[in-house]
């Protein structure tokens, strides 16, 4: 695994406010030692604390690497092995049934093409086109295996020259009497016709059988593959959760020794109220006005990114060790928040959907059309809603086939639209005071709480 940039780095690489800024707008820094006390009190204090301030939070970044020689790392790996060895019988199974979904869609597509000629003889238009291509179906699937004697031989035969056209020009055995024809050919031609009737009545009744049997193995198919797409992401998940970062050159981590090193972050986001600010006397009264509210584009939050680092020695499932914790503030909008998504999804950040994503998705759109088609057949002609559920896209729990359109590349990476008037002036500002009021609290109800020197 790549190096991946902390969460504060993108912030001030793809956000032109902070860019320029170059720093967030508070900073603080926590550094607690106890090897008398375990490491997972101090993450659940503070991501605790965090949603009784009105932080809404999530973690972005989790991350551990651990020393070569301690028991940590043979734990791990033992847990990783076992995850990897589940995951890959289920994905040898996925990928035959994968496999055989593709066999069965081409196989019914030939199906139907072959059955729209049977549906074309019913049609008084198309009834005669449809039947010359059935006899044709006829003489060489069929007839051919009489050989010599089959109508393609027998047409190069001395006083046969024109059964072929014959066999094509009559409809039925009473047209093959009415044919200036001697009597040799008509009998041949009159059995001929006689036989391809029989044959037309029951290859349709066994090819709309097979059809129908394979589209019911199809279905059984696509519902085995959800199943094991459910079975496996959990896998997945837990697969490439338990790979270790590379740590590169960090002196903390010493072969021999029995060390880990913990990197977590968490973003905690509150939303700026306008109208209750305006109330509050925070911001202009105006700004509490109905026509002023649905004149905004856009929300804006307070928010607060606490970096966790530990450095721990493991004991008996239990951490103790060293932890430095860092709080810092933003003032960010819903395009901001977005755009920041989307950087850490491009980076090693968004690996496990990417691998997710990937082993089907990608690579299976296009046929997930031709699945549907099939699959809904069904209900198209009982006037039913169709069942879209996508069994490539289980791999990232989701079963609802998306109506609305990609985003394009373009649309994505489309500049941020700078803030107006209002948001540099009012907006922005509040929402900056209100993330370096809440990084501080954090700080400092924590240093309170644990017995630490506090300026307040």
């Amino acid at each position: 695994m790549g190096d991946i940039k902390t969460i504060s780095e993108v912030i001030e690489e793809v956000i032109p406010y902070y860019k320029k800024k170059g720093e967030p707008e508070t900073e603080h820094t926590l550094i607690y030692e106890s090897y008398a006390e375990t490491l997972e009190p101090v993450y659940f204090f503070i991501l605790d604390l965090m949603g009784d301030l009105g932080l809404k939070t999530e973690k972005l970044i989790d991350n551990f690497a651990s020393s070569p020689g301690g028991a940590h790392f043979t734990e791990t790996g033992m847990k990783a092995a076992r995850m990897q060895e589940e995951t890959s019988k289920m994905m040898q199974t996925i990928g035959v049934l994968t496999r055989s979904i593709l066999q069965i869609v081409y196989d019914l597509k030939d199906f139907k093409i072959r059955l729209q000629s049977y549906d074309h003889l019913k049609s008084e238009k198309t009834k005669d086109a449809a039947l010359l291509s059935l006899k044709q179906i006829w003489l060489d699937k069929v007839d051919i295996l009489k050989g010599n004697s089959s109508i393609s031989m027998m047409a190069r035969q001395l006083g046969f020259a024109t059964v072929f056209d014959a066999f094509f020009a009559a409809k039925d055995e009473k047209d093959a009497d009415k044919l200036d024809l001697n009597d040799r050919v008509k009998r041949v031609v009159k059995s001929r016709i006689f036989d391809f009737n029989i044959w037309v009545k029951e290859s349709e009744r066994e090819l709309r059988k097979r059809y129908e049997i394979e589209r019911n193995y199809l279905k059984s198919q696509v519902n085995s593959l959800k199943l094991y797409s459910r079975w496996v992401k959990p896998y997945l998940r837990a697969s490439q959760q338990l790979e270790m970062k590379d740590m590169g050159k960090d002196p903390g981590l010493v072969n021999a020794f029995n060390r880990v090193i913990f990197e977590l972050t968490l973003l905690g986001k509150s939303e700026i109220k306008v109208k209750e600010s305006a109330l509050e006397g925070k911001l202009p009264d105006e700004f509490s006005k109905e026509s002023f509210l649905k004149s905004l584009k856009r929300k804006y939050h307070s928010c607060v990114l606490v970096d966790f680092n530990f450095r721990g020695v493991p004991q008996q499932g239990n951490f103790i060790g060293k932890a430095k914790i860092t709080f810092k503030s933003y003032s960010l909008n819903d395009d901001e928040l977005e755009k920041i998504n989307r950087e850490l999804e491009k980076s090693d950040v968004g690996d496990v959907l990417k691998l997710i994503e990937g082993t089907t998705t990608e690579s299976l759109e296009q046929l997930q059309e031709d699945i549907n088609m099939f699959l809904d057949e069904k209900e198209k002609e009982e006037e039913k809603p169709k069942d879209t559920s996508n069994p490539f896209s289980a791999l990232v729990g989701s079963y609802e086939k998306k109506v609305e359109k990609k985003e394009s590349v373009k649309d994505k990476d489309k500049p941020l639209v700078k803030d107006n008037w209002v948001e540099k002036t009012h907006i922005r500002p509040l929402a900056a005071k209100g993330a370096e009021d809440k990084a501080f609290l954090l700080f400092d109800i924590y240093k309170k709480a644990h017995g630490m020197v506090s300026y307040t």
